[in-house]
């Protein structure tokens, strides 16, 4: 049998997608693409209000601005191609269109989880040190932790996609997802892998753990503070202002986590698929709701910007 080297070449892979029954091919491509209608729209919707009420011109929601514009980046990068394969009889995607997918992937995301971790960081302040809330997330060090989040993930990313274009690929070329993701992609590869594998066991449990540890350590010292409050109703009113951002953070991470923080050899292809599927698609799509929903001044800001539309 050949054996092909696909990488440095113009050959490509397959993404096997969501499902091979040919049956289900349309209803998933009608399904996904609404999804993906609801994240752009939901999104667009959240930025919107925030740019056009000046009261909502703060650090939390520039933050949430910016995780807005994030989450469009995050899903445009990987369902348009999901949706086109859905309905394609090759559902090949080129060598070069597969790392720079696997680029952004990782950027995008990695940037979600800073700004996660910016959040938890603004809620802190907020609620432990509220009269030093002005000097301390002034609009300087919103912008620079903003930068710092964009800066680390997308070194992240290329250092991830230098050592991944290293590698040979051959025989099968059949990728067993439906984005070419860092563990599908690694276990079709002809040549040591043991440079990535090290990288994917250190230095990105590093960059995903390190917002997470600080959301953690961030929720710790609220908890401690709102607990010190001796009114049930003044606790309550001081972590109802967490409850979108912590209802985010676990739909984000527990998906996240279950399918990055194991060992490549206990790598699940349904299992995994549908988990990624969860911080992937369905999240990005539930954010705007979430925070829609369970937050007073996103509801009086998006009841402003339909009288102005009306009007």
């Amino acid at each position: 049998m050949e054996i092909k080297n696909y990488s440095g070449s113009t050959s490509g892979f397959t993404l096997l997608g969501i499902s091979s029954n040919p049956h289900l091919q349309k209803p998933l491509f009608a399904i996904f693409f609404i999804m993906y209608l609801v994240t752009v729209v939901g999104n667009v919707l959240i930025i919107w209000t925030i740019h056009s009420d000046s009261r909502l011109h703060t650090p939390m929601y520039f933050f949430l601005t910016n995780l807005s514009f994030m989450d469009i980046c995050f899903t445009t990068d990987i369902v348009p191609k999901m949706l086109v394969n859905l309905l394609s009889e090759t559902k090949s995607i080129s060598y070069i269109g597969c790392l720079i997918q696997m680029y952004f992937f990782m950027a995008f995301g990695n940037t979600d989880s800073y700004l996660l971790a910016s959040m938890a960081i603004d809620r802190l302040v907020a609620i432990c040190h509220p009269f030093h809330y002005d000097v301390v997330m002034n609009p300087r060090r919103c912008l620079l932790m903003l930068l710092g989040s964009c800066i680390i993930s997308h070194l992240h990313s290329m250092l991830h996609v230098l050592l991944m274009s290293r590698l040979s690929f051959c025989a099968s070329h059949v990728i067993k997802h439906f984005f070419c993701d860092t563990h599908p992609v690694l276990k079709l590869s002809c040549s040591d892998t043991s440079y990535n594998q090290i990288m994917v066991i250190t230095e990105t449990p590093v960059v995903i753990a390190t917002p997470f540890l600080c959301i953690l350590f961030s929720y710790l010292r609220i908890i401690i503070t709102v607990l010190r409050i001796p009114s049930a109703a003044g606790k309550w009113k001081a972590f109802s202002t967490c409850g979108s951002h912590l209802t985010v953070v676990v739909l984000f991470y527990g998906s996240i986590f279950y399918v990055y923080f194991r060992p490549l050899s206990m790598y699940s292809v349904v299992k995994d698929r549908v988990a990624t599927l969860m911080y992937t698609v369905v999240t990005p799509m539930l954010n705007p709701f979430i925070y829609s929903l369970r937050n007073k001044d996103m509801k009086m800001g998006m009841r402003k910007l339909r009288f102005i539309m009306n009007s």
